[in-house]
């Protein structure tokens, strides 16, 4: 059984930075993915970042350049480091893991909180 466990929200000001950290436990093989989501109020569910096991990863445009986004395979840990933070980054963030031989994002952490004030 996969699990995530998300840490690091809170809220600061705009233009402040955090760092989200999501530890992972029960997987077992190799070729996942690894990946941020955010959910804001009244506002769909978006990918924030996503991270293969070879490293490769995809930032989504909204917040490239700002953030960045790592993983530890041996630590099974996933961290997003979030600078330059705007109001509209406000939103609850969650980790989630794609397992090798699935189009889909099977594996969801509760989310951790995140909000900007201007």
């Amino acid at each position: 059984q996969v699990q995530l466990q998300e840490s690091g929200g809170g809220s600061v000001q705009a233009g402040g930075s955090l760092r989200l950290s999501c530890a992972a436990s029960g997987i077992t093989s190799s070729g996942f993915y690894m990946g941020w989501f955010r959910k804001a109020p009244g506002k769909r569910r978006e990918v924030v970042a996503a991270v293969a096991s070879d490293g490769y990863t995809d930032v989504a445009d909204s917040v490239k350049g700002r953030f960045t986004i790592s993983r530890d395979n041996a630590k099974n840990t996933l961290d997003l480091q979030m600078n330059n933070l705007k109001p509209e980054d406000t939103a609850m963030y969650y980790c989630a893991v794609r397992p090798p031989d699935s189009d889909f994002y099977t594996y969801w952490g509760q989310g951790t909180q995140v909000a900007v004030s201007a």
